[in-house]
C-alpha cells in the first residue's frame, strides 16, 4: 500500500542533491561508469543551479519525513514548428526521476510525476517529452506517455586514430 509523501519545489539550494540523483540514476542504468559518475555530478550541480536560477529547471522533491528519497524535474525549452505542434511554443521535457534504492516500489516516482504533470498543465506547455528507462517505462506508460521514434548519436564516436 502506497502512502503520500510530501513533495516540495527544489530551490537553487537543491542543485548538489538533484545533481547526485542524476548522476546515480545515469550510473545504475549502466549509461557511466564509476568514474564518470563521480564527473556527471560535478558538472551537474553547477548546470541545474544555473537552469534552476534561470528557471528553464523546475524541480520537486520527495521527503520522508524530511530527508530526500526521491526527485524528479523539467528542463524548459523553446519548441520549433512541427508535427506535435504546428504554432511552435514550450517544451517541457521530464528529467531526473530517481528515487533513492531503498525507497523504491512504494509510489513515490508516481507521486512526483503526477506532480510534474499537473504543473505542465497548469503552465499549458505546448509538448512535454522524457526518456524512459527500462524500469521506468512502465509507470509512463500508465500516465499516458506513448513511445516516440527518436534516435541518438553516441556520446562517444571513435576518432579517425581510433579505428
Amino acid at each position: 500500500m502506497y502512502h503520500s509523501y510530501q513533495i516540495r519545489r527544489a530551490s537553487q539550494n537543491d542543485a548538489e542533491t538533484i545533481a547526485r540523483h542524476r548522476a546515480f540514476m545515469f550510473h545504475e542504468m549502466g549509461a557511466v561508469s564509476e568514474r564518470e559518475r563521480d564527473t556527471l555530478l560535478n558538472t551537474s550541480a553547477l548546470w541545474i543551479q544555473q537552469e534552476l536560477t534561470e528557471e528553464r529547471y523546475i524541480g520537486w522533491l520527495a521527503l520522508d519525513p524530511e530527508q530526500v528519497i526521491g526527485g524528479a524535474g523539467i528542463h524548459l525549452r523553446s519548441l520549433p514548428p512541427g508535427p506535435h505542434c504546428l504554432k511552435g511554443g514550450r517544451w517541457g521535457h521530464i528529467v531526473n526521476v530517481y528515487t533513492e534504492p531503498e525507497h523504491r516500489r512504494r509510489g513515490i516516482a508516481r507521486q512526483l510525476m503526477i506532480e510534474v504533470l499537473g504543473w505542465c498543465a497548469s503552465q499549458t506547455l505546448d509538448q512535454v517529452t522524457l526518456t524512459a528507462s527500462d524500469q521506468g517505462r512502465p509507470l509512463y506508460e500508465a500516465l499516458g506517455f506513448v513511445a516516440t521514434p527518436d534516435m541518438c548519436l553516441p556520446r562517444h564516436r571513435p576518432s579517425r586514430s581510433e579505428t
